[in-house]
């Protein structure tokens, strides 16, 4: 998995599978948080999500009020999504 940041937007590549890889996601997020409360998590081709992933984007939403916008290039990650009900949460469309 890779991870690129571009003002407040969070580009990752590969599959999200390990602790080592939500570690890398909650780093690079924490970073930007700092500096902005909308960002934008572009998933280009991972095949699904791991728990503490969905934990952590969760709390920022819910409890810390950042506003998240995530484009998912797997359909079958949408539909893990979706089954979470985690569609509108997270806004996340195809894309």
């Amino acid at each position: 998995m890779e991870i690129e940041t571009s003002s407040n937007t969070i580009n990752i590549t590969g599959n999200i599978k390990s602790i080592n890889d939500f570690q890398n996601i909650k780093q690079s997020i924490d970073v930007l948080t700092t500096q902005y409360k909308h960002i934008i998590i572009n998933i280009i081709d991972s095949l699904s999500i791991t728990s503490s992933v969905i934990g952590y984007l969760n709390k920022l939403v819910l409890k810390d009020s950042i506003d998240i916008r995530m484009n998912v290039g797997n359909e079958q990650l949408l539909h893990l999504l979706d089954d979470l009900n985690l569609i509108q949460t997270f806004k996340a469309k195809r894309g």
